[in-house]
């Protein structure tokens, strides 16, 4: 049994242009897709309650709140057991600068993406924060240059 959502050409674009543009009215979204605003509409809330569309939220650009800086971190630790990952995966989410945080396959074994002000503000994260869980065995840090496509 599967959880995929059937979805038919209209679902895609109505899924396409919402990714774009959350705030679009249903008049206008209705509009793009070439339905009538009530058919539009049952679309959407079908596509909510499948979960097809978890969510609607703002996407905040860190460069206007003074975090600037984006660092990909390749993170091993040195731990076998469940608790010791699961008090890392807790106290690394609580980390305010940590704006995207998963847990790998194989090696590294976390990939946790910051956003900071600039390089000192980095270094005062990755040694005051970071290299000071117990746990840690390496750490990788990668420097965006530019990013080419994603969020902010």
């Amino acid at each position: 049994m599967s959880n995929e959502v059937p979805i038919d050409e209209i679902d895609s674009e109505i899924l396409f242009h919402l990714s774009q543009d959350g705030r679009l009215t249903n008049v206008e979204l209705a509009k793009r897709v070439g339905l009538t605003p009530p058919p539009c509409l049952r679309r959407v809330k079908r596509l909510e309650e499948s979960g097809a569309i978890s969510g609607y939220r703002a996407v905040i650009d860190p460069a206007a709140l003074g975090r600037g800086l984006d660092v990909l971190i390749d993170v091993e630790v040195s731990a076998n057991d469940r608790r010791t990952f699961l008090e890392f995966e807790e106290t690394v989410t609580s980390f305010e600068e940590v704006v995207e945080f998963r847990r790998m396959f194989g090696r590294p074994d976390y990939f946790i993406r910051v956003a900071v002000a600039d390089h000192a503000a980095y270094e005062v994260f990755l040694t005051d924060k970071l290299s000071a869980q117990a746990c840690v065995l390496r750490v990788v840090s990668h420097l965006t240059m530019k990013r080419i496509k994603g969020g902010p």
